[in-house]
């Protein structure tokens, strides 16, 4: 049932009507000229974009339709209301305002009724409501693409910035960023057309790769400019190699004359070839190549020395061992004679065995150990009697 105004409520219900109008129109405005919008209008649409963009543009459409009859039925309500407000203009404006007033055409039917006008007649509020869940409908594209593209963009653009970089005449370099160029042009024309199916995971990877390449690409820039004092520090460790493994070689000739079956000293092989390559790589300008040789022959150096530390180390303590046991054997000798032992054949015989074992060289370390334990524990015995 219409709603009759007194003419205050009148005046008032078609200004609040009118402001409210003007306010959704300022909505529908922003929403045509914001950049999701522009977004999917201004592109050749594919896959998801396109399918959802077909269907969301159809809403906008009808919706710009149902606020033009909506504002059409305000704008004849605030005329009425600035003139005379007789009871005709009242139960008019009443009308207009509170009752069916907006004609909204319907979707067109091939089983229409001969006599159906083709549209329906609906309240102001109705018509909002309609426009409300259609800009809904129509938003949650617009921002979506929106938020796709940018974040999208974003992982393209540093894939892009990391691309900037000299190939430093390196052929493997060169292809590599040409790749990840056409790569990062297959995307960016993807993402154009169809933002909304955008493919984060290859975006992500290309970023990662270019970065890889980019690093790849300054650590060549960095040896060409320092590349003759790393082969410097190469060759200074080559020299630090040998000297381990000769000092490794004369610790070896003193334990093996005092001690048997000591330990080799390992074997490496010798990087004079390889060292005499890096500057063949250096005047031929192979920078990755001199790159991973320099890389390789760091790494290798670095281990075969540390393999010849451990094998000085290993011989000198078994000199060390050695000298142990001697002064353990004699301390515990000094025990027994002031235990009053010295004299004692069995325990004598158990010393005379160790001291010959520790004083031949070569000495057999684990027999000499042994021997040296069962004379410490005779003197113990005696100790405890």
């Amino acid at each position: 049932m219409t709603m009759m105004f007194t003419r205050q409520q009148a005046a008032e219900a078609a200004a609040a009507a009118a402001s409210e109008r003007d306010t959704i129109q300022a909505n529908l405005l922003d929403l045509d000229g914001g950049f999701g919008k522009q977004l999917l209008t201004g592109a050749q649409l594919a896959g998801v974009s396109k399918q959802r963009w077909d269907t969301a543009s159809a809403a906008l459409a009808g919706l710009w339709d149902i606020f033009n009859a909506y504002t059409a039925v305000i704008d004849q309500a605030g005329r009425l209301a600035a003139g005379h407000l007789g009871q005709r203009e009242l139960t008019e404006i009443s009308g207009l305002l509170t009752g069916p007033s907006v004609s909204i055409a319907r979707a067109a039917s091939a089983r229409r009724d001969i006599a159906d006008p083709g549209y329906d007649k609906v309240t102001l509020a109705t018509a909002r409501a309609r426009m409300r869940d259609a800009f809904a409908a129509v938003t949650d594209v617009t921002s979506a693409a929106e938020e796709q593209w940018s974040s999208q963009a974003g992982r393209l653009d540093a894939a892009a910035s990391a691309l900037a970089v000299d190939p430093m005449g390196d052929a493997a370099v060169a292809a590599d960023l040409a790749s990840a160029r056409a790569e990062l042009d297959r995307l960016r024309g993807a993402l154009n057309a169809d933002p909304l199916g955008a493919d984060v995971p290859a975006a992500d990877r290309l970023r990662d790769r270019c970065q890889a390449v980019a690093a790849r690409a300054a650590s060549l820039a960095a040896l060409r400019s320092g590349a003759g004092g790393e082969i410097a520090a190469i060759r200074a460790l080559a020299e630090s190699c040998r000297a381990a493994q000769a000092s490794a070689a004369a610790a070896y000739q003193r334990a093996a004359a005092r001690i048997a079956a000591v330990p080799p000293v390992p074997a490496a092989a010798d990087p004079a070839p390889r060292l005499a390559e890096l500057d063949g790589l250096l005047a031929a300008g192979r920078w990755d190549r001199l790159r991973s040789e320099l890389d390789l022959l760091r790494q290798e150096l670095t281990a075969v020395a540390g393999r010849f530390q451990v094998s000085e180390r290993t011989l000198v303590s078994l000199l060390s061992q050695r000298d142990e046991l001697r002064g353990l054997l004699d301390a515990y000798k000094a025990k027994a004679a002031r235990l009053g032992a010295a004299e004692d054949s069995s325990l004598a015989g158990l010393y005379d065995n160790a001291r010959a074992l520790l004083w031949t060289a070569p000495c057999d370390l684990t027999a000499a150990a042994a021997a040296v334990t069962s004379y410490q524990q005779a003197v113990l015995a005696i100790g405890a009697r």
